[in-house]
């Protein structure tokens, strides 16, 4: 059985793009045959993230077009053989495409890849109905900010009225320090909000700014970072992992000891 997932927020900039491009790397990476599509039409920055903005020769638009099959618009990720991009037109509007077009982009592909993941753009206008139209299952990626937790409460709701019954939430850019001097929402204050089981929690971390101008995701390390494995972790519990989630709160407890031995001198 594949599985057709969409990545959205309602809120921008919280970091859906880096979680479909780290957790399609992941999947591909556990021997999943993945596709990532990237439904941000006009403002695509999926290809950017995955380093394969050079390789991009045809889009979906061209598929829809009849200008190409879809096998030829896929980019294949030439360091995960299992990992292809069908990337959106940058030239063209969100209108470009509609929900009907969407589903028949997704037909074509889902007898052939495990996971089909949809890059769903900002907003809750066309594009995102477009993203949501043919999807099975969804990912809710927040930040702890109180008006990324009300939108993301907000798609919620449109995706409970989608009929879309699986979603999971996933907590991106998490500062410990500020969550102990209650200058940032907890995550268990935003899952009491949000009433959604989680998936996944990701520390603010300057890597994940590097990797993203590099290219290349996290989940490529030779030796994971803590985002990198908080990465990979979540792509084991899509396939049902029971794996543990990563105690942010304590590592940073035990750093705030470590450096107040050292000024005691103990």
């Amino acid at each position: 059985m594949n599985r057709i997932i969409v990545v959205t927020s309602g809120k921008g900039g919280v970091g859906k793009t880096t979680t479909t491009a780290n957790l399609g790397a992941a999947l591909a990476r556990l021997g999943k045959k993945v596709v990532l599509i990237d439904a941000d039409f006009g403002l695509r920055n999926l290809d950017l993230l995955l380093g394969l903005e050079q390789r991009i020769v045809y889009t979906a638009i061209d598929v829809l077009a009849d200008e190409c099959t879809i096998d030829k618009a896929l980019v294949k990720d030439k360091r995960l053989p299992n990992l292809v991009l069908l990337p959106a037109a940058q030239n063209r509007s969100k209108d470009a495409i509609n929900a009907e077009q969407m589903q028949s982009l997704v037909e074509e592909l889902k007898d052939k890849f495990d996971y089909i993941i949809i890059d769903c753009p900002a907003g809750i206008e066309a594009g995102f109905r477009n993203a949501v139209a043919p999807a099975q299952e969804a990912i809710i990626v927040t930040t702890p900010e109180m008006s990324a937790v009300r939108d993301a409460d907000r798609v919620i709701g449109l995706l409970e009225a989608e009929d879309i019954g699986k979603i999971s939430l996933i907590v991106n850019r998490l500062r410990p320090e500020m969550v102990q001097l209650n200058q940032m929402i907890s995550v268990e204050d935003i899952l009491d909000l949000l009433a959604v089981p989680l998936i996944g929690i990701l520390p603010d971390d300057q890597k994940i700014i590097i990797s993203t101008n590099k290219g290349e995701p996290l989940v490529m390390e030779e030796k994971l970072s803590v985002p990198g494995l908080a990465f990979q972790n979540i792509a084991r519990r899509l396939e049902g992992q029971d794996i543990p989630f990563l105690d942010f709160m304590a590592a940073h407890n035990s750093l705030l000891n470590r450096i107040r031995r050292r000024l005691l001198g103990g």
